[in-house]
């Protein structure tokens, strides 16, 4: 891990790195959002980038958004991902799943340059703390994106 990025730990497996690029406000965001997150578990799905770590650059906010919004935002946001690099994802639209499983799904099977793995898809419920009102939105889908060398 460089000294230019924050780690996150979910398990002593891996870790997940916010990349300095990010503003203040958006590491934040992401830290609350991973919160929410039981355990990050992307060893057992895919070794190879849970080995190296993740390295979060981009945040696409898809919360309020109806279909496919959440999933433009996404592909318009990974002109800004290298390949090793990942995008984290949240939304609360039900069909974005499925969108953006499809299309990172599809980018594998095409002649994409940089194909993208689909590395944490998960469904968590956003409850009220500490006397706080209760959040606009009670479930939110996290996707971490990880553009991959396809050479």
């Amino acid at each position: 891990m460089s000294a230019d990025s924050q780690s996150i730990t979910r398990n002593a497996s891996h870790s997940v790195n916010l990349s300095a690029t990010l503003s203040v406000a958006e590491q934040q965001s992401i830290s609350e959002l991973l919160s929410l997150l039981s355990a990050i578990d992307i060893e057992a799905k895919h070794p190879t980038v849970a080995n190296k770590g993740i390295t979060i650059k981009g945040l696409v906010d898809g919360r309020g958004l109806a279909c496919p919004m959440p999933l433009l935002k996404t592909k318009v946001a990974l002109r800004n991902v290298a390949a090793g690099e990942s995008l984290y994802v949240v939304a609360t639209d039900p069909n974005s799943q499925a969108d953006i499983t499809a299309f990172c799904r599809q980018s594998q099977q095409g002649d994409a340059a940089n194909a993208l793995l689909l590395a944490l898809s998960e469904i968590t419920q956003q409850q009220a703390t500490d006397g706080k009102p209760a959040p606009r939105f009670d479930t939110i889908y996290h996707f971490i994106i990880t553009k991959t060398d396809s050479n």
